[in-house]
């Protein structure tokens, strides 16, 4: 089943292309579109499923980690892949209308686009070493790019070319750690920098790990790295906007949880995350209070959010990890439901100004309700999952019982208050409050497409669908947090017995890589004969003896349980 891996990122790939050839048929673009985001959402279950068992991994093209280049599946990566799909899928729904009609956007360009993104972004969360990450991060900008500037209006292109230089100047510094990276450690591959980083110098190492969280910060939009997000995504046409705010900075923080659980172990730097998302949490909810536009003040939403976050991933601990995995897939589906309605909102009023709208509950409750559930779900109101994430987070504060964390503590309940307060005035000035008579009369419900609030509600019921299943969905995420702060389970999934995957490259052919010495917390197997290459041994502890493969040399895929 490991094949299957592939499919991600291949398929928006061949998607993209078979749309480029129809540049004037946009019926049969969205009908490609949809089905390649269909294929790669049942792909993702499947990958969900098999997580369940243990990590499992493809060597591309046959070539052995650490020579090639590895798709890794854990649960961690298997939850973001499946979350940001079915979000993307949605969002492609709601863009299947004549939505763009009025914004002179190119539709033959906006679905390519859009599967390009969506193969970025998978490729992101999959790939195991961090060259790939850098290919995939460059793969979802530049199709990001193409999206925020579609129709070219003024706006479009001041806020496009603000985006363009903050993620150039990221990417360079995500560049220049990767060199460092290869010159410190002779590696990129992630499963061999976790036995490798702890051996080299240790300011080195801490010099590495400032400038990736320096770079993910920026594309996660991390106070103080956050400011260019509330003038960029507002002006985008509402699919986009909501794309980018439910996944584009999640890859960032998606990346500074795989990179500071899996390669720096007991990190020194957890006070300075819980610090960083303390600010990150009230900054972006006081800029929020202040707005006066529903996109900007979303968008403000967007980043104090991203706080909780790094407030899970600070405590260092497996029961802060896993509420910080728990509360980013709630985001994802929460936020980006929010971004749609305002796009609804906006196609009735013809503005996004609060001040102007009004009416709206009259005009159409359904609305009404689409924006207040998901509101209510990222204010944090008992029972629904925003809720019991923010409990989660409190939980592992209180017990580690510093000073700190009673902070942290006190710090998400009045960002959440704030969040609710926001949002319930934004509420009532565009559905409760009668519309000012110097703003333009609304338009009809009809003339909004059916597959607007069709889409939204999808991502509604998603978000309930955290609730009622939250128990098995915890469950899963301190599973994920626990293999990934042992990471045992990851790096002998890649690398079994620490020396090389199970593809075959050039350089295995005259034998087995000498062995790298582990240290605490990764360990080395205790005595056993060093297998071959034609071999795999199965990262499972308590898994039956490993199964002999006989690779050959267009091997294309590596498998973690005997019976696959």
């Amino acid at each position: 089943m490991n094949w299957v891996l592939a499919l991600p990122v291949l398929v928006p790939f061949v998607g993209a292309a078979i749309s480029l050839l129809l540049p004037r048929n946009y019926r049969v673009q969205r009908v490609v579109g949809m089905s390649s985001l269909g294929i790669v959402l049942a792909a993702s279950v499947v990958i969900l499923w098999h997580s369940r068992l243990g990590p499992f991994v493809l060597d591309v093209g046959g070539w052995a980690a650490p020579v090639g280049i590895s798709l890794v599946a854990d649960r961690l990566s298997a939850l973001m892949l499946l979350v940001s799909v079915f979000v993307t899928l949605c969002v492609m729904i709601y863009s299947s209308s004549e939505v763009f009609e009025d914004d002179r956007v190119p539709l033959s360009v906006f679905y390519p686009t859009f599967l390009i993104l969506s193969a970025g972004v998978s490729n992101s969360f999959l790939t195991g070493d961090l060259f790939n990450l850098y290919v995939g991060f460059e793969i979802l900008l530049v199709s990001s790019f193409v999206l925020i500037m579609l129709g070219g209006t003024r706006d479009r292109l001041r806020s496009g070319t603000v985006y363009v230089v903050v993620s150039m100047v990221s990417s360079s510094i995500f560049l220049i750690a990767l060199a460092m990276v290869y010159a410190a450690t002779g590696t990129v591959n992630m499963a061999q920098l976790a036995i490798r980083l702890p051996q080299i110098d240790s300011g080195t190492a801490q010099l590495i790990q400032v400038m990736l969280l320096v770079a993910f910060g920026v594309k996660a939009a991390v106070f103080p790295l956050s400011a260019w997000l509330p003038d960029s995504y507002p002006t985008a046409p509402a699919p986009v906007t909501a794309v980018f705010a439910g996944l584009l900075t999640k890859v960032g923080i998606y990346a500074i949880i795989r990179t500071q659980t899996i390669l720096f172990g007991d990190s020194k730097l957890n006070p300075w995350l819980l610090g960083i998302g303390l600010l990150t949490m009230i900054v972006g909810i006081l800029g929020a209070v202040a707005q006066d536009d529903i996109k900007r003040l979303l968008s403000f939403t967007l980043v104090s959010h991203i706080g909780f976050m790094l407030w899970g991933l600070g405590t260092g601990t497996v029961d802060g990890i896993s509420a910080a995995i728990f509360y980013t897939a709630h985001h994802i589906i929460v936020q980006t439901a929010l971004f749609l309605v305002s796009g609804i909102m906006e196609r009735m009023g013809g503005t996004t100004s609060l001040v102007r709208l009004g009416g709206l509950l009259k005009a159409w409750p359904l609305l009404a309700v689409l924006f207040l559930v998901p509101a209510f779900n990222l204010a944090g109101i008992p029972p629904m999952s925003g809720f019991l994430g923010k409990i989660g987070l409190i939980k592992a504060s209180a017990q580690v019982g510093t000073p700190t964390h009673y902070l942290m503590i006190a710090g998400g309940l009045v960002s959440s208050l704030l969040t609710l307060f926001a949002l319930a005035r934004a509420w009532n000035m565009s559905f409760w409050q009668p519309l000012s008579e110097d703003a333009p009369p609304l338009a009809d419900k009809s003339t909004v497409p059916w597959v607007m609030p069709f889409a939204t509600g999808l991502l509604v019921v998603g978000s309930l669908a955290l609730t009622v299943f939250a128990a098995p969905l915890y469950s899963f995420t301190t599973n994920a947090a626990e293999n990934l702060t042992q990471r045992n389970p990851y790096v002998q999934t890649v690398l079994p017995d620490y020396q090389r995957g199970s593809g075959q490259s050039q350089d295995s052919v005259d034998g087995p890589a000498p062995a790298v010495t582990a240290t605490a917390p990764i360990k080395k197997p205790s005595a056993s004969p060093t297998p071959s290459t034609d071999e795999t041994r199965t990262p499972q502890p308590s898994a039956a003896p490993a199964t002999p493969m006989q690779p050959t040399p267009k091997a294309s895929a590596a498998t973690t349980r005997g019976d696959e």
